[in-house]
């Protein structure tokens, strides 16, 4: 049934619109999920919009609209308010949506539920305010205050339920988002559970000309943002490759989001997630019960684990047939986490850790005779939090590899470290690689450029 009086103007309640099949209709709704603006395959901008009323929640109304790049909504906040007029009712295949012309149709955007303002923040060159419109802004306000979406509680997943390769639905914090040249951009996520280990697929040999990055972005972060970041979960890495930096509005750094669809990809070990045709943000309202619940998880971890156990990997309990770490000088040491590493302002200090070991430089058993061999080796070491380089010298080098001298004893160690498999004659054909978790000591120092620089101390390598 229509809202408001008289014929020349009035609202159609979304669940009538959806039985108004070939009609031109008038809307006006909450935006429970929206896509991002996308040029169709014709000239125009394509962005779709889900929106619901007191009438109609699940699944709401899709509204798909087509227009110039520059007439494109521009919604502030998933929850706001938004009033379409003049929209074309369709049913294709067997959903119903609503199609936004450029020709005829008009929008207009207001704040959601806790704003006071009864003017659009945002409308269409053509729209036309009218004196009824905050009657139904006043109304929808109301409702929206007291309303609960309802959602299935195994469609979000977690961080640490990643897949390679699939689409998932994720609730998650906004840490930072950083913004490059040109369209490049990058968010920081975080729902305080970790990441997957990834499978390492690439040999040893190639990280002499292709080392694996300690981290996705471009340059490294400054390090004010690091240490803002979280010690524990991974904070994952999202991207867009062809998404224009003026939608980055939709996500806000500190707010809590639901993201749909978004795609997993496993990049030189690590996990990122990239936004699709097919992502959307979703309203995540301030008392959401999803969101509540991962940080109720999240404090759980912390405080259900033993002290010296509560910043260790999820599911990185080190393994005792790898290494062994010298525990005399401070044998009541907790965990920390390489993210505890890289913020600390404490120089020099020491810390203990779970990492796993990817990569090494140089490579060679060989190479690894100390002192016949060189003076240092670069290990490259990764937890769920971050991705550091930590160096053996001397004889912190010679304890690391237990003082053997044999070059086959020192393969069967490294290989043990790094997760190698090699075949009958001892050659690695299989470039997969899934390293186990162990414990090491770091110190970290300063440089001569000032800059922090960590080495292994005081941890042996036992496997044989």
């Amino acid at each position: 049934m229509p809202r408001g009086g008289g014929n020349y103007y009035n609202f159609t309640k979304i669940r009538d619109a959806i039985d108004s099949v070939g009609a031109k209709v008038n809307v006006i709704g909450v935006v429970l999920e929206c896509g991002f603006p996308r040029r169709s395959r014709g000239t125009d901008w394509f962005v779709s919009v889900r929106i619901i009323d007191e009438t109609h929640q699940d699944p709401g109304l899709s509204v798909n609209i087509f227009t110039d790049r520059n007439e494109c909504p521009r919604i502030l906040s998933v929850g706001d308010i938004i009033q379409f007029q003049r929209l074309m009712i369709k049913r294709h295949v067997d959903k119903v949506n609503a199609v936004f012309s450029k020709k005829f149709s008009t929008f207009a955007i207001y704040y959601g539920s806790d704003a006071r303002s009864l003017s659009p923040y945002h409308a269409s060159k053509t729209f036309r305010e009218r004196d009824h419109d905050k009657n139904f802004l006043i109304d929808l306000r109301r409702w929206l205050k007291n309303f609960h979406f309802h959602e299935g509680a195994n469609y979000f997943s977690s961080i640490r339920e990643m897949k390679g390769g699939e689409d998932f639905h994720l609730v998650c914090k906004i840490i930072h988002i950083h913004e490059g040249a040109g369209n490049e951009w990058m968010a920081f996520v975080w729902d305080g559970t970790d990441a997957p280990p990834a499978n390492i697929l690439q040999k040893l040999e190639d990280e002499t000309k292709h080392p694996l990055p300690l981290h996705l972005e471009p340059f490294p972060l400054p390090r004010d943002t690091l240490c803002s970041f979280p010690a524990v979960g991974t904070v994952l890495r999202v991207i867009s490759q062809d998404l224009e930096n003026d939608n980055l509005r939709l996500l806000k750094t500190g707010e809590w989001v639901k993201l749909v669809n978004l795609l997993c990809e496993v990049h030189a070990g690590l996990w990122r997630c990239v936004l699709t045709p097919f992502t959307k943000l979703r309203c995540t309202p301030k008392e959401d019960r999803l969101k509540l619940e991962r940080k109720r998880l999240f404090n759980e971890r912390l405080a259900q684990s033993p002290e010296n156990l509560m910043q260790m990997p999820f599911g990185g309990f080190p393994s005792p047939q790898v290494t062994e770490v010298d525990d005399s000088d401070d044998d009541h040491a907790i965990f920390l986490t390489l993210m505890d590493v890289v913020a600390s302002s404490e120089l020099p200090a020491r810390f203990k850790c779970v990492v796993r070991v990817i990569a090494a430089s140089p490579w060679q058993a060989a190479d690894f005779l100390f002192p016949a061999g060189i003076d240092r080796i670069r290990l490259t070491l990764e937890d769920s939090a971050a991705r550091i380089h930590a160096f053996l010298y001397a004889e912190d080098g010679v304890k690391f590899f237990d003082g053997q001298s044999s070059v086959e004893a020192l393969e069967v160690k490294r290989n043990a470290l790094l997760g190698v498999r090699v075949n009958n004659d001892g050659v690695q054909d299989d470039p997969r690689r899934n390293p186990p978790w162990v414990q090491v000591w770091l110190k970290s120092e300063t440089d001569q450029q000032g800059n922090p620089h960590y080495r292994i101390f005081g941890t042996k390598v036992v496997a044989a």
